[in-house]
């Protein structure tokens, strides 16, 4: 059996992993927040474009993931450096073609 302390510690930073995992790439909800990052940045998102080549069932799922980042992004929102910049801006390019 591992001493407590140890177990804490476990615990804790299994916490901070689902704390700071964002949304899987490939989903809706990446899009999503892809979106809002991409306006965070001061980035041109074509976001009818995006919205455009997806499924009538992930349009629904999308608008309200969006809905929901939008309002965190409003409340705490940052500036990205140029690679994190570069990384959303790229990663903007590939939903718009997608």
């Amino acid at each position: 059996m591992l001493p407590k302390p140890v177990l804490g510690c476990a615990l804790l930073l299994g916490l901070a992993a689902c704390t700071t995992a964002g949304p899987v790439p490939g989903t809706v909800e990446y899009a999503a927040a892809t979106v809002s990052r991409g306006y965070d940045c001061g980035l041109s998102v074509d976001r009818g474009r995006i919205i455009a080549r997806l499924g009538k069932q992930e349009r629904a799922s999308f608008l309200a993931a969006n809905a929901s980042y939008a309002v965190k992004s409003y409340k705490a929102p940052h500036r990205c450096g140029n690679a994190e910049r570069e990384r959303v801006q790229g990663a903007l390019a590939v939903l718009s073609r997608r």
